[in-house]
């Protein structure tokens, strides 16, 4: 299987520790997404919409855990039932907020990914198909913690 970049992503988060956990909690931050040559032209139209869905490699995380204390909660969990980056594939997925297109640049806020993270997909959120306001959400509906931010909990230590 062979997975190619499309573009990096530029923030203002240079580490992990700090980082926040989710779009909803970086609201306001912005940064850019840089797709490379050869894939403006899969740019067009895309001015439409309020929120892009971002696909990319979470290149800076620790090796898969099966179960993981996230950073909601205090208790041990299955991967799969959260959302902590230590994955089998590193694959990361953020809503974010679409500003502008300057041409192979799109400036976009709500940002929760670190500088430099390359990009693997764009797609565009759709609210008709990607809210599903009401449904539950396992665990998350009573976490024990308020994290927003993250911490080095997943992530390798500097200079690795």
């Amino acid at each position: 299987m062979l997975v190619n970049a499309i573009g990096t992503i530029r923030s203002p988060f240079r580490s992990p520790a700090g980082t926040p956990i989710q779009p909803v909690y970086g609201q306001g931050v912005e940064g850019t997404v840089e797709v490379h040559e050869g894939y403006e032209s899969a740019l067009a139209d895309i001015e439409g919409f309020d929120r892009l869905w971002l696909i990319y490699w979470m290149d800076r995380v620790a090796p898969f855990r099966a179960l993981v204390v996230p950073y909601r909660d205090h208790v041990e969990r299955g991967l799969f039932a959260t959302r902590s980056p230590a994955r089998p594939n590193p694959l990361g997925l953020s809503a974010v907020r679409l500003l502008e297109r300057r041409g192979r640049t799109l400036r976009i806020a709500d940002l929760d990914i670190l500088d430099g993270t390359l990009l693997l997909d764009i797609k565009p959120y759709v609210p008709a198909f990607d809210a599903h306001p009401g449904s539950r959400a396992g665990w998350f509906d009573q976490a024990s913690s308020g994290r927003i931010v993250a911490d080095q909990r997943f992530h390798d230590p500097p200079g690795k």
